[in-house]
């Protein structure tokens, strides 16, 4: 697994916080740990829906003090372009936040690390599912 490049999706980090010690492991043998800006925007969505703010806050800090976040730039919209271009194509709209996390992860040849199985509508994605 080290030496490859992986960006994690959010249902992923939450797994870990939730205490999911076989996805802890994946993401501990991995050399870097990429996330992705819309990631950490839905993480940060979460925490302020949530009553214990300060525990989860320091949760994320924590798990960023691990990560590369990978910021959204003009070349990221340019290939949400081409994806989402290409799910109305085929009928099969998904979220657009994930459509974001999947250019990220084309843009930078990225392995996507998600449980989402809407994932697989994306011509060229790599995905694996923890």
């Amino acid at each position: 697994m080290s030496g490859n490049k992986h960006l994690l999706d959010t249902n992923i980090i939450i797994s870990v916080f939730d205490g999911n010690k076989d996805v802890a492991n994946k993401i501990s043998r991995l050399s870097t740990v990429y996330i992705s800006s819309i990631v950490l925007g839905e993480l940060y969505v979460g925490i302020y829906r949530v009553s214990n703010k300060t525990k989860h806050l320091k949760k994320l800090t924590d798990f960023l003090d691990l990560c590369r976040v990978v910021e959204i730039d003009s070349s990221t919209a340019e290939y949400y372009g081409k994806c989402k271009a290409q799910l109305f194509k085929k009928g099969k709209p998904i979220p657009s936040n994930d459509i974001w996390i999947a250019a990220s992860a084309l843009q930078h040849e990225f392995t996507l690390v998600s449980n989402d199985k809407h994932f697989s509508e994306i011509d060229g994605l790599n995905i694996v599912s923890w």
